[in-house]
C-alpha cells in the first residue's frame, strides 16, 4: 500500500460511489416517463433503462484493464467527467435518441465501479478488504435511498415553477430535464472533491501496459457454469436478478398506467422500499444468517418474492381490503387503497429480494476457493449486469405484448426454478451455512 492514510482514501471513495450513485438513483422515477414523454411504447422505455446494464457490463473489464496500466485515479477522474456529460446531455435532450446516448454514456461511465472495488483492493489488506468491500455495498445502498428521493423533489411542480423562475430562458426546465441537471451538478460536485483529495493508490512501479491476458467475463461466466454447485449457484443468480427487473423496469409504468403517478409520487415509493432494503441488509441480516444461515435465508427469500413478485400488479385488487391513507406528510401524495395495498406487498417483496441476494453472494463466496474471492465476486456482478440487459427487454416486451401483469407474474415463475437450483448446492457448503 502507498497511500499515506489508507482509512482516509476508503472514506474518500465511498463518498465518491455515494455521491455517483446519488447522481445514477435521482433519474430512476424519471427515466421511464422521460421515454414516454417523447412518444416511446413500454417496451421502448424498457430498452432505454437496459441500455445502461449493458453499457457498464462493456465497459467494466476495460475501465479495470485501463486503471491497472494507468492508475485508478485518473480513471476514476475520467468516468467521473463523461457522468457529469451524459447527465447535462440527458437533461438537454431534444430526441429519444439523444436520450438513448445520454444513458449509455452513463452506463459506461458506471463501469468504474470495478476501478473503486481495485482501489480497496490495493489501500486493505487481505484481511481487511472484505470491510472495505462492505462499506462500497453500503455506499450502494445509500445511493438508491436517498437518489429517488431527490429525483421526486426536483421533479416536483413547486420546484419545477420556481427553477422556471430562477433559471435564464435558455435553460429547459422541466419534470425530466431538473432532476437531469441536479445529478450532473452533484455528479461535478464529486468530480472536485476526488480531483482534489483522491489519492493515486497504484504507484507507477505496479502498472503494467502489458496486453490482458485474463479470460472475458463472458468466458468466466461460462466457466463457472461447467463448475459443480457453483454453476448453479451462479445461475439462480442471474435469475433473481432477472425476476427482479420486471419489478425494476416496468414499476413506473404500472403505477402511471394504474393511478397516474408521475417522478414525485413514484419517488416516495421507491424511497420506502429503498429503506426496507437498506434496513434489511444493513441490519437485519446479520442476526438473521447467524440463525438460520445463508442457504436456508436464500431459499426462504426466493420462496417470499414468487407470490410477492407475482401480487404487485394485482395492487388494485387487493386494495378493496384496504382503506386509503392520507397524506403522509402535508406536501405528501394521497394514498389510494390500491396503493396502500401495494406497499402492504412490496414490504415482503423488498425483504425477500434482500435476503436473496445477500445469501447467493456468500454461497458463491463459499463455494470458490479463498484466492479466487474477486471472481467470485466478480462472476455475480457480471451475472446481474447481464439479467438487467436482458430481463427489462424481456418484461417490457411482455407489458407492451400481453398484458400489464405479464412480466410481474413471470418474474414470479422465475423464482420457482431458482428453488430448484438451490437443491443442487453442494451439501458440505449447506452444512457448512446452516451449522
Amino acid at each position: 500500500m502507498t497511500v499515506e492514510n489508507p482509512r482516509r482514501a476508503l472514506g474518500v471513495v465511498f463518498l465518491i460511489v455515494f455521491v455517483d450513485l446519488l447522481g445514477f438513483g435521482i433519474l430512476i422515477p424519471v427515466i421511464p416517463l422521460y421515454a414516454l414523454s417523447f412518444g416511446a411504447t413500454e417496451f421502448v422505455g424498457s430498452l432505454l433503462i437496459a441500455s445502461y446494464s449493458a453499457m457498464q457490463f462493456l465497459a467494466a473489464p476495460f475501465l479495470g484493464r485501463l486503471s491497472d496500466a494507468r492508475g485508478r485515479r485518473p480513471v476514476l477522474l475520467l468516468s467521473l467527467t463523461g457522468s457529469v456529460i451524459a447527465w447535462t446531455l440527458f437533461g438537454i435532450a431534444g430526441s429519444l435518441a439523444v436520450l438513448f446516448a445520454a444513458r449509455m454514456l452513463a452506463g459506461a461511465m458506471g463501469g468504474n465501479i470495478a476501478t473503486a472495488q481495485a482501489y480497496i483492493a490495493d489501500i486493505t489488506s487481505a484481511e481487511e478488504r472484505a470491510k472495505g468491500l462492505g462499506l462500497l455495498g453500503a455506499a450502494f445502498g445509500l445511493g438508491f435511498v436517498f437518489g429517488p428521493a431527490l429525483g421526486g423533489f426536483f421533479a416536483s411542480e413547486p420546484v419545477v415553477a420556481l427553477a422556471r423562475d430562477v433559471l435564464p430562458a435558455a435553460v429547459p426546465v422541466s419534470e425530466f430535464s431538473l432532476p437531469s441537471f441536479a445529478a450532473a451538478l452533484i455528479t461535478g460536485t464529486n468530480l472536485l472533491l476526488a480531483y482534489v483529495v483522491l489519492p493515486e493508490s497504484r504507484p507507477p512501479a505496479e502498472r503494467t501496459d502489458a496486453p490482458d491476458s485474463r479470460e472475458s467475463r463472458i468466458d468466466q461466466l461460462q466457466s463457472a457454469l461447467r463448475t459443480p454447485g457453483l454453476g448453479a449457484l451462479v445461475v439462480a443468480f442471474f435469475l433473481a436478478s432477472f425476476a427482479f427487473s420486471a419489478l425494476e423496469s416496468q414499476f413506473i409504468f404500472l403505477t402511471n398506467d394504474q393511478y397516474a403517478y408521475g417522478a414525485t409520487e413514484n419517488a416516495v415509493i421507491l424511497t420506502y422500499v429503498g429503506l426496507v432494503l437498506a434496513a434489511v441488509q444493513g441490519g437485519l441480516v446479520g442476526p438473521l444468517t447467524d440463525r438460520f444461515g445463508e442457504y436456508r435465508l436464500a431459499v426462504g427469500g426466493t420462496a417470499i418474492q414468487v407470490l410477492t413478485l407475482a401480487a404487485v400488479p394485482f395492487s388494485p385488487v387487493l386494495g378493496q381490503f384496504l382503506p386509503a391513507v392520507g397524506p403522509l406528510v402535508s406536501v405528501g401524495p394521497t394514498l389510494p387503497a390500491g396503493v396502500v395495498a401495494l406497499l402492504v406487498v412490496m414490504t415482503p417483496l423488498s425483504f425477500g429480494n434482500a435476503l436473496t441476494n445477500v445469501s447467493l453472494n456468500t454461497l458463491v463466496s463459499r463455494s470458490a476457493d479463498d484466492d479466487e474471492q474477486g471472481g467470485a465476486f466478480g462472476l455475480t456482478q457480471s451475472a446481474g449486469s447481464l439479467a438487467r440487459t436482458f430481463g427489462p427487454a424481456l418484461a417490457g416486451g411482455l407489458y407492451t405484448g400481453i398484458a400489464f401483469w405479464a412480466p410481474f407474474v413471470v418474474g414470479g415463475l422465475l423464482m420457482l426454478p431458482i428453488l430448484a437450483l438451490l437443491a443442487r448446492v453442494d451439501k458440505r457448503v449447506i452444512a457448512a451455512t446452516t451449522a
